[in-house]
């Protein structure tokens, strides 16, 4: 990973776990957006909040491993690369005990322009807070 990380931990609620007695795949789709939104939020001015917004063009989820009411959940995610009007964004979701991944995805990201709701270019600006330079 080359690229600025951003950390959120979750403790699994009963209301995530279903029929087969573990976390229901729908929540871990829900925990990526949870943990990109709050990057975002982390990595953003008041003025970029107001003028911005994210809409998820496409996602692929895996999943590895079952998690349990009551665990300890780490949503981990960062930004790959800006192109355009998208964001590729990368979050793994591992156990806090143990390490042990459950999921992954990779998201495509647009930014929309919160007054026109049309997509707009990434702003250079932006790349500052998520990725760093390699050299």
């Amino acid at each position: 990973m080359n690229a600025k990380t951003f950390k959120l931990e979750i403790t699994v609620p009963a209301e995530a776990i279903d029929g087969l007695g573990h976390v229901n795949n729908v929540v871990y789709v829900q925990w990526v957006q949870d943990v990109a939104e709050a990057h975002w939020q982390h990595n953003s001015t008041e003025e970029m909040l107001q003028k911005y917004a994210w809409v998820a063009l496409e996602n692929h989820m895996k999943y590895y491993a079952p998690a349990f009411e009551g665990e300890k959940i780490i949503a981990e995610t960062w930004v790959q690369k800006f192109e355009g009007v998208r964001s590729i964004r990368e979050v793994q979701i591992y156990r806090a005990s143990d390490g042990k991944k459950l999921a992954s995805s990779v998201t495509n990201w647009c930014l929309l322009d919160m007054q026109t709701r049309k997509p707009l270019r990434i702003p250079k600006s932006f790349t500052a807070y998520y990725e760093e330079v390699n050299k």
